[in-house]
């Protein structure tokens, strides 16, 4: 996964409205990823991919056992979501060329896999990468990622754009039938080679708004926002990246003079960006029990590595973060696991 890299909260918006339709409440959906439910209604906001995964693995746990529920969330990504990048590759000349744009640019998606692109016979095949996603989620995120390129793909020429052929890793589950409604063409399962191909007499048509001076302005202001993400480096990811080091303490103070700073300069850097040291602990603390609980460990060896006294207090903190107790997540996970 493409891990810290920053992106508007409109995919975060559409997450949570999808998690309140299946009964998944905004708190519920947004916990533990550091985001504040009235950030969401602020079209400037950005939050980090690490943030988005967070809200992922809350609708995941506890709506994983919905049929699709990835195809579901991926089909109702809309072009316009995309703000000046939509426009960008909505002037493109072809659907070719627009793909091609968008993959060199995948900064500025929402996707959390990763995506390449290639020249086959048949047509232009975008590849689906998705080592280094978390297994909680992995299914859930190659679903909507690969389902959202495609309602791109079809937005972008204003007609349905049928796939010539769809793989995945997976192999074939009771909900088949919903990819090939997704699709619009035959889908293979259990495939080493994971992606889509568009067939050349689709990839090389010129789409319904080209035109290249548009196009060229608005990749202009995409190359602008690449650029001021990729200079500015958020001080909440350099406090993250600290929490993260094996054995790094988690105060203030200590972080902040290891960062050559204040713990009132931190404080204030952190507050500017809609956060606070306590919240980026306890997320990072969340994301590391999650994984240590996955990988089988005790919660007194959890505690342990975290630096709580005691297991009892790792289980007080646990509930904050997550509603439940370790055992109970350990025993959610498990079940979901075994339906997917």
């Amino acid at each position: 996964m493409r891990a810290w890299k920053v992106r508007g909260v409109a995919s975060v918006q559409l997450l949570v409205d999808l998690a309140a339709e299946h009964g998944l409440g905004t708190a519920d959906c947004l916990r533990g990823s550091g985001i504040a439910a009235e950030s969401l209604e602020d079209p400037l906001c950005e939050v980090e991919a690490s943030q988005e995964l967070a809200v992922v693995r809350n609708l995941v746990r506890v709506l994983g056992h919905i049929p699709g529920i990835g195809l579901e969330a991926g089909r109702r990504y809309r072009i316009t979501g995309y703000g000046i990048f939509g426009y960008a590759l909505l002037s493109s000349l072809s659907l070719r060329s627009a793909v091609e744009y968008a993959i060199r640019n995948l900064d500025l998606t929402f996707a959390l896999t990763h995506f390449q692109v290639a020249n086959v016979p048949d047509g232009l095949f975008v590849g689906v990468d998705d080592r280094g996603l978390p297994k909680d989620c992995r299914r859930f995120l190659v679903e909507r990622d690969t389902a959202s390129a495609a309602a791109l793909c079809r937005q972008l020429l204003a007609k349905p754009v049928p796939a010539r052929r769809t793989s995945f890793h997976f192999e074939r589950p009771a909900y088949a039938r919903l990819f090939e409604e997704v699709f619009l063409g035959p889908v293979l399962f259990g495939d080493p080679v994971q992606g889509m191909v568009l067939g050349t007499e689709w990839a090389d048509l010129p789409l319904p708004h080209a035109d290249e001076r548009t196009a060229r302005l608005c990749q202009e202001q995409c190359r602008e926002i690449l650029d001021r993400r990729r200079v500015r480096t958020r001080m909440s990811e350099r406090v993250r990246q600290h929490l993260l080091r094996p054995r790094a303490g988690a105060e203030m103070e200590k972080v902040a003079a290891e960062l050559g700073l204040t713990a009132r300069t931190l404080r204030r850097h952190l507050v500017a960006e809609g956060t606070s040291f306590r919240q980026l602990v306890d997320e990072v603390r969340a994301t590391l029990a999650e994984e240590m609980l996955a990988h089988r460990m005790t919660v007194e060896e959890v505690a342990e590595r975290l630096g709580y006294a005691d297991g009892s207090s790792f289980v007080h903190a646990f509930k904050r973060w997550k509603g439940v107790s370790p055992r109970t997540y350990r025993q959610r996970a498990a079940l979901g696991a075994s339906k997917s």
